[in-house]
């Protein structure tokens, strides 16, 4: 893709915007609501962000530009748990993704294919964990939104077969 470096600190700047709008929006146990057991619910998606903000980015960024091998980021036992309100993650968020722009802007068209070996995945290069990023910031705003979704589907009456694609109710059991 041409011109990821500018892309990716356009789309990752606008996020911080989107979530604090969702959490400010809607009440806390809408944020807090899962779609189906075990899915995230837009809160829980939020920390997840947040501890890629604080423990991963930042942390890769720097090793690919210091010629550093990177570790696997395992979710289940270094992920932490939300403890305060939606409207104060959206700000830790905007706040730790002020930050990782700024170091983001260290990062040179030259440097993207910059490799190192990553502990669960192999080589990979800078621009690859670039865009990962940003898909991964993407996704999880996908995932929160439609877990948010769920209580106006199910309520939309005739409404309803317009949204099958996003329905947890409509999905087939395995």
């Amino acid at each position: 893709m041409d011109n990821l470096i500018d892309i990716a600190r356009t789309a990752l700047r606008a996020s911080p915007a989107r979530w604090n709008e969702l959490t400010t929006c809607f009440p806390r146990e809408l944020l807090s609501r899962a779609p189906l057991p075990g899915e995230w619910s837009a809160v829980q998606c939020l920390q997840h962000l947040i501890d890629g903000e604080r423990f991963v980015f930042p942390v890769r960024v720097k090793g690919f530009l210091a010629g550093q091998d990177i570790v696997d980021f395992d979710q289940e036992t270094q992920g932490t748990k939300a403890v305060s309100t939606p409207a104060e993650l959206a700000a830790e968020f905007a706040k730790l993704r002020k930050a990782n722009l700024k170091l983001l802007e260290r990062v040179t068209p030259a440097d993207l294919d910059r490799e190192s070996v990553h502990s669960a995945l192999g080589r990979v290069t800078l621009g690859e964990m670039i865009n990962e990023w940003v898909a991964h910031d993407l996704m999880h705003m996908v995932q929160a939104e439609r877990a948010v979704m769920q209580p106006f589907i199910a309520d939309c009456g005739a409404w309803k077969r317009f949204f099958t694609d996003y329905d947890v109710e409509a999905r087939p059991n395995p």
